[in-house]
């Protein structure tokens, strides 16, 4: 298992260009399927969880190759409807063939989904909206069986404003009879990205981005070629960066529009950030302000932002609460930020900070994709050397990172075991 070894601090300073957009990316390599033919993706990151997608896409008969940013999938020859257990237990993201498949082929055999080490987050609402469409559902032995003849439209209302299950909802729909109407949709811009494509091969979609989003069932969807938007959770890590180090970073290929949240919290927390139209430059104060952070649905504070914020508040001039109000448990980063000597208290899903002076580097351990950036985060900041066992999961959701920051000021490198 490969590892990074960071030697701190470093006072990050340079340009610095955002990848596409993982959360982006999955989606539309899923609603390939949906279409007879080949699609093209550009700008697309070359992850770890790029590629088990095109595995699992393999599986199902598709032809996919990924090369310089630019992703083609033929989805003509799909022979096979089952997800197994071995790619989906690794990418939660598998679920997303589920709709396509139910809706282009009426049947589908996914595997139970795995993913992050970190809280029960349940499919229900998928299987809810897939079911209210008319698709007939088991679950046995840890698989998802589905059929279905010709899904029909329905109106379908989310508990909660769930990403995935308005991604698979809106892919199943689109070759659904009728009208769906899904009330309490999520909002985030992967969601608005997904629609923006199919539309691109025929697709009737109104709403995108908006908590209510109409889909009219085409009979067939065509092949489509799309951009992919950057990451802006990427754009928030380098962001962060720069606050935490103290350092100037112009972050580029990036859409400021989509991160508000976070470049408010920043600014409360004393950075100093200049906005352009594709662009943003990050300036770290010489220590950062406490600040309070609650994180909720697009276009509140990402939770996907929460461990990172968390690694510069450790190190702010006060205390500081971090609530996270998406995912509960996901504080798996705590104990490990603690061994840097950051002092945080959890209870529940509340985090209090009280900001040291300095952090000391150590040996830590990833536990799933942001939670390995934090800790690259406060290994950038801490006095001495970090080890960071198990970036395989940073490898999951971000390019490249070591040789992006090393070219910044960072000293990291991997070490392969």
């Amino acid at each position: 298992m490969d590892r990074f070894v960071i030697k701190g601090p470093c006072r990050l300073d340079g340009r610095v260009a955002v990848s596409g957009a993982k959360n982006a990316v999955l989606p539309l390599m899923a609603a390939s399927m949906l279409t007879g033919g080949t699609c093209t993706l550009e700008n697309v990151p070359d992850l770890k969880d790029t590629r088990t997608m095109m595995d699992l896409l393999a599986g199902f008969g598709v032809v996919s190759s990924l090369s310089r940013g630019v992703l083609t999938i033929d989805a003509s020859r799909i022979s096979s409807f089952e997800a197994p257990y071995d790619l989906v237990r690794t990418m939660r993201a598998s679920i997303y063939a589920f709709g396509p498949l139910v809706a282009r082929f009426g049947k589908a055999r996914v595997s139970m989904p795995g993913g992050c080490a970190w809280g029960p987050r349940p499919v229900d609402l998928h299987l809810k909206g897939l079911a209210a469409l008319g698709a007939k559902l088991k679950i046995e032995h840890g698989y998802i069986n589905a059929s279905a003849g010709k899904l029909r439209g329905a109106e379908i209302t989310l508990g909660i404003a769930s990403v995935g299950a308005t991604v698979n909802v809106i892919m199943a729909a689109v070759l659904a009879e009728g009208r769906t109407v899904i009330e309490n949709a999520a909002r985030e811009p992967e969601v608005a990205e997904l629609a923006r494509a199919l539309k691109g091969g025929g697709a009737k979609i109104e709403g995108e981005g908006t908590s209510r989003v109409t889909i009219d069932g085409v009979a067939a969807i065509a092949p489509f070629a799309h951009r992919v938007i950057p990451d802006r959770i990427e754009a928030g890590t380098f962001a962060a960066a720069a606050a935490i180090t103290g350092g100037r970073i112009e972050i580029t290929n990036c859409d400021p529009s989509q991160l508000g949240a976070v470049i408010g919290k920043l600014e409360e927390c004393g950075a100093r950030i200049e906005i352009a139209e594709s662009a943003m430059t990050v300036t770290g104060p010489e220590r950062l302000s406490p600040a309070n952070v609650e994180t909720g649905f697009y276009p509140s504070f990402p939770t996907d932002m929460q461990a990172q914020i968390m690694a510069a508040l450790s190190i702010a001039r006060g205390t500081s609460t971090v609530v996270d109000r998406v995912y509960p448990d996901r504080f798996t980063h705590v104990p490990e930020l603690c061994r840097f000597g950051a002092k945080i208290a959890r209870d529940g899903n509340v985090a209090v900070i009280t900001g040291v002076e300095k952090l000391e580097g150590a040996p830590v351990m990833a536990t799933d994709i942001r939670a390995s950036s934090a800790l690259i985060l406060a290994g950038l900041a801490a006095e001495g050397e970090t080890t960071i066992l198990r970036v395989y999961h940073i490898d999951r959701g971000y390019e490249r990172i070591e040789e992006k920051l090393g070219a910044i000021g960072a000293s990291i490198r991997r070490v392969k075991e």
